[in-house]
This record gives C-alpha cells, sequence and structure tokens, in this order.
C-alpha cells in the first residue's frame, strides 16, 4: 500500500501542485484544498485505471473518495486484487 500511495502522491505533485515548494502529504486535502478539481478527478482516475488496470465506477469517483491520497489509495484497493 505504501508504494501505491508513493505512486498517486508523485503523480499528483507532478500533474496538479503549481507551487514546487508546497509540500503534501498522504492525508492532505485534495479536493476541499483546492489542489485537484472535478476535470482533474476525471484525469487522476483515468490514470489510475491504467495504471493498476481496474475500472472504477463512476457513482465511486466523488470529491470525497479523492479528497486525500490515503483515501484514493483505499478506493482503489478495493478493485486490485
Amino acid at each position: 500500500m505504501e508504494e501505491m500511495k508513493d505512486i498517486v502522491l508523485e503523480y499528483v505533485i507532478e500533474e496538479y501542485l503549481e507551487d514546487e515548494d508546497e509540500e503534501i502529504g498522504y492525508d492532505t486535502p485534495l479536493i476541499s484544498g483546492g489542489i485537484v478539481d472535478s476535470f482533474s478527478m476525471v484525469s487522476l482516475k483515468r490514470f489510475l485505471e491504467t495504471k493498476y488496470k481496474i475500472s472504477i465506477p463512476d457513482e465511486k469517483v466523488t470529491p470525497d473518495a479523492f479528497d486525500s491520497v490515503n483515501k484514493i489509495c483505499t478506493l482503489v484497493k478495493e478493485f486490485v486484487e
């Protein structure tokens, strides 16, 4: 799970963080903190589905489920064997 967290965190930093000096962690609020918006949530979902060869149902892709790296990894883990 730690490897997955690092992969997701690195993706978020590279794709969505505008200030390179800003530090975020596994529990940093991504949606409510304004780092990831609803459009970015869709691209993040696609990244996760491609990376882990899974399909995440749209009804599971909620702002709450994508609000932190920990929450995202918990969701992804539901679909990874």
